[in-house]
């Protein structure tokens, strides 16, 4: 419902070609004020930062730093069971033909092997909003318009405002549990995650979250993610909030390459660890998988070896090579994640079929060495 209008609203401005702009396209070097509706700036030659009053015509200004952006005037007012006034925000990629000096984005998903992204906020009492990412995926690698994926991760909710749609169960992602809303605003599909209790400061693993969303039948790894993007939705109140903190990047070469040779860590300096977080269904399941090397010595190429329990087939995966024969299974690593250092840690996922009672392996080998449970 809230993208529907912001999504009329800009092409209808695009069509008029009456955008107005604070240095649209510029670099920030000192504070900046936008107060324009759609105005914008950029910051550390990296990062666009938009004011983006999509949902009323009271005024909004933000103060764009170095590192964020403040809100210092918000006079709009918005009904909690409708649309925000504005979504605020920094991002990086593309919105509406507006990219991010230098951005890599679109990319496919397939070829994406990490997309992480830090934040810092401070927030105000008195007021209602979120703070929130969107993240934005398109079957086509498109710079322009609403794309038709959204997912949404909700770091802190104030009042009485909801995700999009309805409640689908909850995920455990990034070593946080999260509950996952799934819905529809009539012009682009939305999946959001929402923190139980306010997160001030983070460090997200995204591809994780794109990763989920997949795997939810949303979006497939041939589609495009066109931006990431982090700030608020006000919908009453605000001022004072700000984004102080923000990075983001996106690193391709996901594809599975020829994994270094596999070669045991030397004797006496072995030592694993492997952390393995389900999430099951009726009849399925994802595996989110972490090898930690506990030993002294660094290892060249690995193989995490460990048996499903019956019922239980692999049907794809990612950052890892992941084969299973009847119920013996053998995951490898892929080009970027080969080596771990002494106290390194490599990730994989993968995705399966579950028939009867979900239950986790019980024990792994890497290299031939058993692991501890973490």
């Amino acid at each position: 419902m809230r993208r529907t209008l912001r999504a009329l609203m800009a092409v209808g401005l695009l069509a008029a070609g009456s955008i107005v702009a604070v240095a649209l396209g510029g670099t920030a070097s000192a504070d900046t004020l936008i107060c324009e509706q759609y105005g914008s700036t950029v910051i550390q030659s990296r990062y666009v930062v938009q004011n983006n009053r999509w949902g009323t015509s009271a005024q909004q200004c933000i103060n764009v730093t170095s590192t964020g952006f403040e809100i210092t005037t918000q006079n709009g007012s918005n009904p909690t069971n409708g649309a925000p006034t504005a979504y605020p925000s920094i991002f990086l990629g593309c919105h509406y033909t507006n990219c991010s000096p230098g951005t890599n984005l679109p990319i496919q998903v397939s070829q994406i092997s990490s997309a992480n992204s830090s934040i810092s906020y401070r927030y105000v009492s008195g007021a209602i909003y979120n703070a929130s990412y969107d993240i934005w995926l398109d079957p086509s690698p498109r710079r322009d318009g609403v794309n038709q994926m959204e997912i949404m991760i909700w770091l802190n909710r104030q009042g009485p405002i909801q995700p999009i749609g309805s409640p689908v169960g909850t995920a455990t992602i990034d070593g946080r549990s999260w509950e996952v809303w799934r819905g529809s605003n009539g012009s682009n599909n939305v999946i959001s995650y929402l923190a139980p209790s306010a997160i001030s400061s983070a460090n997200l693993n995204l591809l994780a979250f794109i990763n989920d969303t997949r795997n939810r039948g949303a979006i497939t790894n041939s589609w495009y993610l066109t931006s990431i993007q982090a700030g608020f939705e006000p919908w009453q109140g605000g001022t004072g909030l700000a984004v102080t903190n923000f990075s983001a990047a996106v690193n391709g070469g996901g594809n599975p390459t020829t994994p270094p040779p596999t070669t045991p860590p030397p004797g006496g300096g072995s030592g694993c660890a492997v952390k393995y977080t389900p999430n099951s269904w009726n009849n399925g399941f994802t595996a989110d998988v972490q090898i930690t090397n506990t030993g002294s010595s660094t290892i060249n190429g690995w193989t995490l070896a460990y048996s499903l329990p019956s019922g239980q087939q692999v049907t794809n995966s990612w950052n890892a090579t992941v084969t299973q024969s009847g119920s013996s299974v053998t995951a490898r690593n892929v080009g970027h994640n080969g080596t771990l250092t002494p106290g390194g840690t490599a990730s994989f996922g993968y995705q399966g079929t579950l028939s009867g009672t979900y239950s986790s392996p019980s024990s792994f080998t890497l290299n031939g060495t058993t692991c501890t449970r973490s």
